[in-house]
Formats: C-alpha cells, sequence, structure tokens
C-alpha cells in the first residue's frame, strides 16, 4: 500500500491571494521531500468541522489567516508561550496526539526589517503599527522585545488598540485613527497590519506628508507586491519594506514545526513569488 503523502494547508477567507502553497510547494521539490500544501477557503462557522478534519488527520498542520487568528485557539489542545501572550496564532502543529498553536509573525516581521534595513536600530526608536488585529499584536511583541521608547498603535476601533496596550508591558500608545497622522512627525517607522490596500480591498488613506524624511514604511501586505501605501511612500523619499519578506520569514519556521527541516529563504524563492504575481491577473 502506498504511503499517505504529509499535507499542511493555509485556512482564512479570503485566501484565494496567498502565495502560501506556491511557497511551500517550492520547499518540498527543493528539499525532495514528499508532501503537498494547499489552501482552504474556511469560513468561521465551519472552524470545528476543519479542526475535526485535522484531528482525523487530514493535514499534519496548517497556517492561519485573517480572520482565525485567535478564533483557532478554541479549538487547540495548547500554545507556545509566545501564543499564550499574544492570543492569537497563525500555525498549527502536532506534538503527539495534541494540536499545539504557535504564532511566527513577529519574528517573520523582525527578519525581513533586519536584512531589508539592516542598519535600522529598533531600540530606542519611536514607531506606529497601524491596526490592532491578531498580525499586530504578533509584531508588537516582536518590537517590545526589542525595546523601542514608544510604540503608538492606531485602529479605527480604539478600544482594540486600548486593549493591547493592556496585554503588554511596555511603552505601547493608544491611538484614535484620526489622530495617526499628525503623530507621524515622531516616528522612524510606520507599519501597516491592516488589510488595507489588499488587492480587493479599499486604499489605506493615511497621508504621509507629517513622517520625517528617514521614517521607514513597512507594510505587511504582499498583494499587491507595491502597495499604495508603499508606492506614495517610495516617492517621499522614504526606505520601504514590502509584506513578501515577511511572508517568506514566517513561514519557514511552520515549515520545520510540520516537517522537522528548516528551510532557507533565499532568493531564489522570492524571485518565484515575484514572477507569480506579475502573472497574477
Amino acid at each position: 500500500m502506498r504511503a499517505k503523502i504529509p499535507k499542511a494547508c493555509v485556512i482564512g477567507r479570503p485566501v484565494g491571494h496567498s502565495r502560501s502553497p506556491l511557497i511551500h510547494n517550492y520547499w518540498f521539490a527543493q528539499l525532495g521531500l514528499p508532501g503537498a500544501y494547499e489552501a482552504l477557503e474556511v469560513k468561521p462557522d465551519s472552524l470545528r468541522d476543519f479542526f475535526s478534519r485535522l484531528r482525523d488527520g487530514a493535514y499534519v498542520g496548517c497556517n492561519v489567516t485573517v480572520p482565525h487568528k485567535q478564533a483557532v485557539l478554541d479549538f487547540v489542545d495548547g500554545a507556545t508561550p509566545e501564543v499564550e501572550r499574544l492570543q492569537a496564532a497563525n500555525t498549527i502543529y502536532r506534538r503527539g496526539d495534541r494540536l499545539m498553536a504557535a504564532n511566527t509573525d513577529g519574528s517573520g516581521f523582525l527578519a525581513h526589517l533586519a536584512q531589508t534595513v539592516p542598519e535600522f536600530e529598533i531600540a530606542g526608536a519611536t514607531i506606529m503599527l497601524l491596526g490592532a488585529g491578531g498580525a499586530a499584536r504578533g509584531i508588537t511583541a516582536a518590537l517590545l522585545d526589542k525595546k523601542p521608547d514608544r510604540l503608538m498603535i492606531a485602529n479605527r476601533t480604539r478600544a482594540r488598540a486600548e486593549k493591547i496596550a493592556v496585554d503588554f508591558a511596555g511603552p505601547v500608545c493608544p491611538l484614535a485613527w484620526d489622530d495617526a497622522a499628525r503623530n507621524l512627525a515622531a516616528c522612524n517607522l510606520l507599519v501597516n497590519t491592516t488589510a488595507a490596500g489588499m488587492t480587493g480591498q479599499p486604499a489605506l488613506d493615511i497621508p504621509l506628508a507629517a513622517l520625517p524624511a528617514h521614517g521607514i514604511v513597512a507594510d505587511i501586505v504582499y498583494s499587491p507586491l507595491r502597495t499604495g501605501l508603499l508606492m506614495r511612500a517610495e516617492k517621499a523619499g522614504h526606505r520601504c519594506v514590502d509584506g513578501l519578506g515577511m511572508l517568506l520569514h514566517q513561514a519557514a519556521p511552520a515549515f520545520e514545526l510540520w516537517f522537522g527541516v528548516r528551510p532557507e529563504v533565499r532568493a531564489d524563492l522570492r524571485r518565484v513569488v515575484e514572477q507569480d504575481m506579475e502573472r497574477a491577473p
């Protein structure tokens, strides 16, 4: 009898834009490992059914994207200290018979930031995050570990930004969305963690005029690769950090959790993903 090929997946809604299958299947081929990875659109009211399939062995694990990063915690048996701290997960993996939750968003963001602007020092910097969802929580924790002077979080529902400030010890300052633009004058780094600007979503409307010339602009959206925010920032002379590198760097530790091998994040993989994005309608 032929052995079943191990499979992993990404779940979310929407999920059709995800390049995770391309990334992980590239690593299978590169490493000569048997395996497959696919994208599954899972509605919030279908999460329980999905986790039943996961427990039955349909997949060795999964990545989690919006809107499920917090809801999946109701269906796992344990979590890494990072997830306990964040109350949000982007990876589900097995340890024996237990389903465990992990979060690699923050480490992926930091790895790509360091690769793109290696001279930037987070310690002592003033940083603004736009958005207060699961990705924002992961990036907040990772940034706070590097000791910024001030971390502002602007969200359309201010209460969610205030919740992050309560949950994390450190210099976190919640802002009303309408106050974000004028507070950019003090920023060294601006990070968009919202879905605004993603293909099929409304544009991000924050003006950048107050951001100092040395300010760096990062966007975790990677479809399109050059979001409207990054194009405006580039035109104004700001250094930019796109979302694709974060996607690649957060994927590698997830692959290792499922398959026991840590793949390299190399330029050839980035080119493959970029070419695929260029071909997309």
